[in-house]
């Protein structure tokens, strides 16, 4: 009877440690990973869920700077975007705090809202390939000096599509090199950003609705 209480008591504890060692890295996968401000939101693909980003950011009241369309020089110029005006194809709103923050000072995080929109990259006279030219010379700034990028869809299928379609190269171009994917669930039915996370080893946050990021964009500024 004593052997048989030792067995038992060994097999549960085998047990409970295997449960400890299996929820390791379901706790890790579920983690919010930390990024700093100051933060730019801008779009890949020139789709409207870039305002989507931008008022979720408003209502977790996360202060950042919007440009649709920036291209490398304008995020070297940092906080302000030096003092760039709105007009036709191009936009650019300051919110940051500018008493923590003052004007030039560097991104530490740029926000891609990916969804691509013929409508809206004509509006600012760019051809899919110019937007993905674009995206690739930020891409690369942000990397060599270190600026954490999040990319975001929230989208859903309608703004998904084909391998090779507008919708996926914009994908291509931003999700395999952030630091940090968001997306809904409806954004991911096909696992997509999941293939993408696991092969390059970055965080995946999946939401079930654009909503929910209010929350996640507090835990990822706080």
């Amino acid at each position: 009877m004593k052997l048989s209480i030792k067995r038992f008591l060994s097999l549960f504890g085998l047990i409970i440690l295997a449960s400890f060692l299996f929820l390791i890295p379901i706790i890790a996968q579920t983690k919010i990973p930390k990024a700093n401000l100051p933060v730019l939101s801008t779009s890949a693909g020139q789709s409207n869920d870039v305002n989507t980003i931008n008022i979720i950011l408003e209502e977790a009241g996360i202060k950042y700077d919007y440009c649709d369309v920036p291209d490398v020089d304008l995020i070297k110029s940092g906080v302000g975007l030096a003092d760039r005006e709105s007009g036709p194809g191009f936009h650019v709103e300051v919110y940051t705090d500018l008493s923590k923050y003052p004007k030039g000072t560097p991104y530490k995080t740029i926000i891609f809202a990916i969804g691509a929109s013929l409508k809206g990259m004509g509006a600012s006279g760019l051809t899919v390939e110019a937007e993905e030219a674009r995206l690739k010379r930020i891409v690369e700034y942000c990397q060599k000096n270190k600026i954490y990028i999040i990319a975001v869809h929230v989208g859903g299928s309608a703004l998904r599509g084909a391998p090779g379609s507008d919708n996926e190269r914009m994908i291509d171009a931003v999700a395999p090199f952030a630091n940090h994917i968001i997306v809904t669930k409806d954004s991911n039915k096909d696992g997509r950003f999941t293939n993408i996370a696991k092969a390059k080893n970055i965080p995946l946050t999946e939401v079930d609705y654009a909503l929910d990021l209010v929350n996640i964009f507090k835990q990822i500024f706080q």
